[in-house]
């Protein structure tokens, strides 16, 4: 049985956002969206989650539990695991809280979230390739989120980081035909010059990106191989329009105004809570429908199975196992 003396409170660092960002913007053309929602709201998800994990990873090194990552999630193979304890492959389950009032209560009381669901969506449950003995591990991160414009202009003024990004459409990041997309030509109507960085895939579907400066009102031709454009990045908003055209389709995609998100998360503490086996989860979780309130959402977007936080293991009982093992194999 979890007590709230268990949970692990580690500190939020700005290169936990943008390790996130990086792995987001890269993961684009092979990531689900089960939330449903923008994708600006999916990356964001990405980021955290990306976060959690590089922080799990920092406070194993600092206490030298020893760990691997040799199998840890791809781009192109979700959902797997991100590290391995003692030959335990190990999910980590983070959620992104961003309500003032719970970021409040989380910090006077860390124990209320014993309270909350351990949640585990269905059907990543019931996917294959994993063992029973395979681990989940749950973990809760505070930040905040400067979505809104208003939140936007806020943030420049304060001189706090952003990643402004627009997500392209499907047919630009997932062709149906893997062919070169041809000579790229972007333009903006903006009065000043813009530097606008491409991302997108090359034939053999790496990642390519691309940075390059539009000047006011003049098209750019850039003759980079991309079978792909997934996203694209600004580093100011701009009040004017943006457009690209490739010879593999007739019109241009345009990105007005306010079609440019923000993914910078500003997180603030990360909650290690606890953990449990696939199959101890699997005979004690409940179904919890979609639709549902719970700590985490106002609404479920997915079937879930859960149990409560509560009922985890301590985290300090699976490192001090890890430890033992290891000192049993030397």
């Amino acid at each position: 049985m979890l007590t709230a003396a268990d949970i692990l409170r580690l500190p939020f660092t700005p290169d936990l956002t943008e390790a996130g960002i990086a792995y987001a913007i890269r993961s684009l053309p092979y990531t689900y969206d089960r939330m449903g929602g923008s994708p600006f709201n999916r990356l964001r998800r990405i980021v955290a989650g990306v976060a959690v994990e590089l922080a799990l990873r920092r406070y194993l090194s600092e206490h030298d539990i020893p760990f691997d990552v040799k199998g840890a999630t791809p781009f192109t193979d979700p959902d797997r695991y991100d590290v391995a304890l003692g030959g335990h492959r190990c999910d980590v389950k983070s959620f992104l809280i961003t309500y003032r009032e719970q970021i409040t209560e989380m910090r006077r009381n860390p124990g209320v979230l014993l309270n909350a669901p351990a949640l585990v969506p269905l059907d990543q449950h019931v996917s294959e390739g994993h063992s029973g003995h395979d681990l989940y591990l749950f973990a809760f991160l505070t930040g905040l989120l400067a979505a809104s414009q208003d939140d936007l202009k806020k943030v420049i003024a304060a001189e706090q980081p952003h990643y402004l990004v627009h997500v392209m459409p499907n047919e630009w990041y997932r062709p149906r035909v893997w062919c070169p997309l041809g000579p790229l030509t972007l333009k903006s109507d903006s009065d000043a010059a813009l530097t606008l960085e491409i991302a997108g895939q090359d034939e053999g579907r790496g990642f390519l990106m691309r940075s390059v400066t539009l000047p006011p009102r003049q098209r750019v031709v850039l003759k980079d191989p991309f079978f792909a454009v997934t996203s694209l990045h600004i580093h100011h908003p701009i009040d004017a329009r943006l457009g690209i055209h490739c010879p593999a389709y007739k019109e241009a995609h345009i990105v007005n105004p306010l079609e440019w998100g923000n993914i910078w998360v500003y997180g603030m503490d990360i909650y290690l809570t606890g953990f449990m086996t696939r199959d101890e989860f699997r005979r004690r979780a409940g179904l919890i429908q979609p639709g549902t309130r719970v700590f985490q959402y106002q609404h479920t977007q997915v079937r879930n199975l859960a149990v409560p936080v509560s009922e985890l293991k301590p985290l300090h009982e699976l490192f001090e196992k890890v430890l033992e093992w290891q000192q049993a194999d030397m």
